[in-house]
């Protein structure tokens, strides 16, 4: 844990478990999804599709769209649920209404290859994954 702490500015290390904190006080839970091999710009493009849906009709929309990206969202939003569902043994999801409080889709780790082009010289390719955090929350809750 301490190799992966010190990749980071201190500054984003707290903004982190405060972010982490805020999110487990509201009963809120969260999912997320690292290194996945999409673009940020292709998977941003489904996640304005889901924010703040109901997790129902997110659910819906993900199964039915044909970007690759959705295939991807569904299954972490479906463990977003688990988790929920975890953290509150008592309550049922169907009753709870689920939406999606937060969704965000940072650039990940790059992988950088060369091309061959003309003339001898060589072309960098650059191949982006992105790390997705999503958040859930009741609205239950919020309105108690």
């Amino acid at each position: 844990m301490e190799e992966v702490t010190r990749k980071f500015k201190k500054s984003v290390l707290i903004r982190q478990r405060k972010e982490q904190a805020k999110a487990q006080a509201d009963g809120a839970s969260t999912a997320k999804l690292m290194n996945c091999p999409t673009s940020p710009r292709k998977m941003r493009l489904v996640a304005d599709l889901i924010r703040g849906e109901k997790v129902e009709r997110a659910l819906y929309i993900l199964k039915y769209s044909e970007k690759a990206a959705a295939a991807r969202l569904e299954k972490l939003l479906l463990s977003a649920i688990n988790n929920w569902e975890q953290k509150n043994p008592d309550e049922s999801v169907e009753e709870s209404q689920l939406y999606i409080k937060e969704i965000r889709v940072d650039g990940g780790r790059m992988l950088k290859r060369l091309r061959p082009a003309a003339q001898g010289r060589g072309n960098i390719i650059r191949k982006r994954s992105n790390h997705v955090t999503l958040v859930i929350d009741s609205l239950k809750n919020k309105d108690n």
